[in-house]
């Protein structure tokens, strides 16, 4: 075994990258840094100098761990209650971002896409058309011939573009502004504001796990998003309940922000914008998928 000093270390140097690849095929943040601290222990165990590609060799030591745990994901999902949403990847907005980051983030479509495909569809279509390894490392990776590697790719393709919706990036303080006028009029008995807010079409998700009060199916259309959030806001209003803290965040690159409703529960709200309405509305709630959040009250 030969070990190397943390700033020569090419684990550190792909750590970014493996943590965002466990994440894409978990769809979990605490799963994926579990994952990608076995790998470290697997790599420290390595003769690292006979390791001609380091970012391939890691790759394939996580994918094959998250293989082996969405055998048991999978089960577990099975009996979700309500909506499934991915684990929110929370940060600063205009946080500066290099191409590297711009080319590993995880909308939260693609995520919900992803969910739709076979484990090996999955790992085939990350590892080739998201993090550029070539068909020959994949086939090593998964145990499969690389024609068969090309075929789940081609699959997932198929179903990943047709589920995802175009993307439009937000300038920093325009996000920053809708997200506000967003989480007021979303607040307010009177819908006049948030209509003005939504796509005709607009989808609304939520995720509370069963652990907390969220819809358990999406909710599609204008007017029934709208009834549902001046109810909430009638509530709110009735039980002399307020939000205590808000702050304007990206989720998986997506203007949002997080909040504690009524004062004790954490929730992630992303907004997907295009064309200057909100056509979809993510919200998880669910404890489980917060605790590597911290937001203080005040």
């Amino acid at each position: 075994m030969t070990t190397q000093p943390a700033s020569t270390d090419p684990f550190e140097s792909h750590r970014r990258f493996l943590t965002r690849l466990a994440y894409r095929m978990l769809g979990s943040v605490s799963d994926a840094e579990d994952i990608v601290q076995e790998a470290w222990l697997r790599w420290r165990e390595t003769e690292q100098t006979e390791i001609a590609q380091p970012r391939a060799f890691l790759a394939r030591i996580v994918t094959r761990l998250c293989l082996d745990q969405m055998k048991s994901a999978r089960s577990r999902r099975e009996f979700y209650v309500g909506a499934w949403l991915p684990e929110p990847l929370v940060e600063e907005i205009g946080a500066a971002e290099s191409d590297v980051d711009t080319q590993l983030d995880a909308p939260i479509a693609l995520m919900l896409a992803l969910e739709r495909l076979t484990p090996l569809e999955r790992a085939a279509f990350l590892l080739h058309d998201v993090f550029d390894l070539d068909f020959a490392e994949i086939a090593r990776t998964i145990d499969r011939s690389e024609s068969a590697c090309r075929q789940l790719a081609k699959r997932a393709r198929e179903h990943v573009r047709i589920d995802m919706p175009p993307r439009n990036k937000v300038d920093p303080t325009e996000a920053k502004r809708f997200v506000e006028a967003f989480f007021k009029a979303a607040h307010k008995a009177d819908t006049s504001d948030l209509q003005t807010l939504l796509a005709n079409d607009v989808a609304f998700h939520s995720d509370g796990g069963g652990k907390v009060l969220a819809v358990i199916n999406p909710l599609y259309g204008i007017d029934r998003v709208t009834r549902f959030f001046a109810g909430i806001a009638r509530k709110v209003i009735s039980q002399n309940k307020s939000t205590t803290v808000f702050k304007p965040v990206l989720i998986n690159g997506l203007p949002g922000y997080l909040s504690l409703e009524r004062g004790e529960t954490l929730q992630a709200t992303a907004l997907d914008i295009r064309d200057g309405l909100v056509h979809a509305i993510y919200i998880v709630r669910n404890p489980d998928k917060l605790r590597h959040i911290t937001l203080e009250a005040g």
